[in-house]
């Protein structure tokens, strides 16, 4: 058999992951880039600064000030103990803590420029017919940012699929509990299984392109059907 058990559990592993961070980030992700898309204050770069940090930052530095905050010397850790609950440090909780973090601006960038290309002129009009504020966002700004929250859902996911220096400061690499698929490649190049890091390897960068030409034929669509 060419994939091991092993394999196929940090396969598992690595799409709940994914699958939980990208809805998380999509839950939080949204108020927070509409309210960036639409507030005139002049400290938001703030905020965008903030959001943006994880593009920069190295995964590794990140995952260190999680390992300490969330360890059970941290302050939130160090509350997790308190309560007499295991810290989130080498935990698929920690897991999902670092992977929302990391991916945040994959999420919020999409959706706050699909927010912004939106104007005002459609919620305007939707105000001069007595919509609600919260109307005007969920009938009017939601569906006209389609491709918005398609980009952002594709790219939460795939880089989520990615991670390797958050998750692994983070979770360690622990089989069957936090061992991710970028963490099991990784020990089957050092052990020289080059057979099963190319099966895997291949299979996630199949499934990344298929997922990018899938966003672009689709945004093209969207563009095509608003001419």
């Amino acid at each position: 058999m060419i994939l091991s058990r092993p394999d196929f559990i940090a396969f598992a592993i690595t799409f709940k992951l994914a699958g939980i961070t990208t809805l998380i980030l999509l839950f939080l992700g949204t108020p927070l880039a509409w309210w960036l898309s639409r507030t005139q204050w002049r400290f938001k770069f703030l905020f965008e600064g903030v959001v943006a940090l994880p593009l920069v930052l190295p995964p590794t530095v990140l995952g260190f000030y999680l390992l300490v905050t969330l360890g059970p010397n941290g302050p939130i850790g160090g509350l997790f103990d308190l309560l007499g609950m295991q810290p989130p440090t080498f935990t698929f909780t920690g897991l999902v803590i670092g992977s929302v973090l990391y991916s945040l601006p994959f999420v919020v960038q999409p959706l706050q420029d699909a927010f912004t290309a939106i104007g005002n002129r459609s919620l305007e009009v939707a105000a001069t017919l007595r919509a609600s504020p919260i109307d005007r966002f969920l009938t009017v700004a939601i569906p006209l940012a389609r491709p918005g929250f398609l980009t952002a859902t594709v790219l939460g996911f795939a880089h989520t699929v990615g991670e390797f220096g958050v998750v692994l400061m983070i979770g360690g690499n622990i089989p069957g509990k936090t061992q991710v698929l970028s963490i099991i490649i990784y020990d089957h190049v050092e052990m020289l299984e080059y057979r099963h890091a190319h099966w895997l390897s291949g299979g996630l960068l199949l499934l990344s392109f298929f997922m990018l030409i899938t966003v672009y034929a689709l945004n093209r669509r969207f563009r095509v059907v608003q001419m």
